[in-house]
């Protein structure tokens, strides 16, 4: 019995201790990410070329998390063509567009959702680095961002896109948009599912601040649109969905919610 009193109050302690730690690299945390973007806004602001733009922004967001000493490991790098694709990743936490941005290389635009635009200083460097904004609530806008996302593939841009527009603090891989896979179709250029750990558990939706933890980003094999198999983007999108979620380590959430129907 007094053993396991002992246990609780060892227990406590640590609690007592632990909790003003995480406020405090919380809060330290957030300051890191405020300089970075500001670093982040002035290159946007100074540098002339779009290339110099992204490299600039992409050095800055790898400050975050050199600054905050969060381990971060990329693996299959070497799956990323040589020449233009879209990137998908699972979508858990207001970090993830900062990991991509900081490890995929300078050349990828990213797709980010509309309401963006209602913060002037981050909507102004995202543009400046040729952000796609996509609104999801009002039908035209929608039509009219996804025939953009369409135009800068056939183009032969490279995009990278959290295909479920948005996240939730449930664990989990929910339903994916067809945006991202129809302009791969139409611009006939490669899928590479991205497989992101670690961050729902750093900051997940509905807390402030972030916590200690570690990330890892796994860069699975391109999927070749040109294969007849995908001249649908519900194939494209179904087998991508397959790809994150044979790693990920969360359920399925649109087959428990088809189950619960």
């Amino acid at each position: 019995m007094f053993a396991g009193i002992g246990s609780h109050l060892r227990e406590f302690e640590i609690d007592i201790i632990k909790k003003p730690l995480l406020f405090l690299f919380g809060i330290y945390a957030w300051a890191v990410l405020v300089v970075c973007v500001l670093f982040g806004v002035f290159a946007a602001l100074l540098v002339p070329t779009l290339d110099g733009r992204r490299r600039w922004v992409s050095a800055a967001a790898r400050g975050v998390f050199f600054l905050t000493a969060t381990p971060c490991r990329v693996s299959g790098l070497d799956n990323l063509p040589d020449d233009h694709c879209v990137v998908i990743a699972n979508h858990a936490s207001y970090l993830d567009g900062i990991i991509l941005k900081a490890f995929l290389p300078p050349r990828f635009a990213f797709v980010i959702k509309g309401e963006m635009r209602n913060f002037p200083v981050v909507s102004f460097m995202l543009r400046r680095i040729g952000s796609k904004f996509v609104e999801r609530f009002v039908a035209a806008g929608s039509a009219r961002d996804a025939r953009a996302i369409v135009k800068s593939a056939r183009k032969g841009e490279s995009i990278a896109i959290f295909p479920e527009g948005t996240f939730i603090r449930e664990p989990g891989l929910g339903r994916f948009r067809p945006g991202a896979f129809s302009a791969a179709i139409k611009g006939q250029i490669p899928v590479v599912p991205v497989v992101i750990h670690g961050s729902r558990n750093m900051l997940p939706a509905e807390q402030n601040l972030p916590i200690p933890g570690r990330i890892d980003i796994a860069i699975q094999e391109p999927i070749p649109v040109s294969d007849p198999a995908f001249e649908s983007s519900a194939r494209l999108a179904a087998l991508s969905r397959k790809r994150i979620l044979a790693t990920l380590d969360e359920p399925d959430l649109l087959r428990q919610s088809e189950a619960a129907d």
